[in-house]
């Protein structure tokens, strides 16, 4: 049920990962701030790229973040601590197997972690169980088909394309931000509501040029190269061809945008 990490576990990849949530820190989280005194749980924490920012937005409610991956567990303990936040437990723990009753928390946060999941209406309504009645999930996800960016580059959208099959042949989703709605209801949340985040890319934003379309976009798809050769996907040359579009898309008459949406549904 729990699908495999595509991406790795690499440093490489834990700098990629603190790239993203550093720069798209305000779009996604300026809205989520938990009451003092509640009980959140971040299921499926990674290295913690998103905890520190949910933990600051809300440092007077208590927050449990787990993962099923021990060392990046530590890492995310790691990072919580060198930044000086204090209301953070860690716990190594599958999403799908707590070790918590049933409502237990009051709230439930989730962030890229579905798009790895095989069975993400499972996750959903097992981590349902856990939360108290009227307490709320907020999801945030990505999807790379809404990818697109200018100068337009056949290439480009081929190596994307073999980042989504690989992730599907993982057990994963790369494009599960668009089914969020649908996944929250068939998981028996109420009151759902979606909204999309774009963010969009030029020249007169430098930190976003640096931050998303390089360090986190690109260097993504960078990362998936030698499987995609090996699996047949793609030609070397094409593939390479497709990652320098993408870095061309950071020159000053270039333009990049992509989605994120993010959910929030009640029990």
């Amino acid at each position: 049920m729990t699908g495999n990490y595509v991406h790795g576990y690499d440093a490489r990849e834990n700098i990629r990962l603190q790239d993203q949530a550093s720069t798209l820190a305000e779009l996604l989280h300026s809205d989520t701030a938990y009451p003092a005194g509640c009980l959140v749980l971040e299921a499926g924490c990674g290295i913690g790229a998103q905890t520190v920012t949910l933990a600051k937005n809300s440092p007077d409610a208590r927050i449990i973040s787990v993962d099923i991956s021990e060392v990046s567990v530590r890492e995310a303990e790691r990072k919580t601590l060198a930044a000086g936040v204090t209301n953070v437990e860690f716990r190594q723990a599958d999403i799908f197997n707590l070790p918590y009753e049933r409502a237990f928390f009051d709230h439930i946060f989730i962030c890229f972690v579905l798009e790895h999941l095989s069975q993400p209406i499972d996750a959903l309504r097992t981590l349902k169980n856990h939360l108290k009645p009227g307490g709320t999930i907020t999801v945030i996800e990505g999807d790379h088909g809404s990818t697109y960016f200018y100068p337009v580059s056949e290439a480009a959208y081929r190596a994307i394309d073999c980042q989504v099959r690989l992730q599907k042949e993982a057990g994963g989703n790369a494009m599960i931000g668009r089914e969020l709605y649908p996944l929250l209801h068939k998981a028996g949340y109420e009151d759902v509501r979606v909204s999309p985040r774009m963010v969009y890319v030029d020249a007169g934003k430098p930190d976003l040029v640096d931050g998303f379309t390089k360090k986190t976009f690109t260097a993504m798809i960078e990362g998936v190269r030698e499987a995609a050769i090996r699996a047949g996907m793609i030609e070397p040359d094409v593939f390479d061809q497709g990652v320098r579009d993408l870095y061309r898309t950071t020159e000053p008459d270039g333009v990049f945008c992509y989605t994120f949406f993010k959910a929030r549904g009640r029990k």
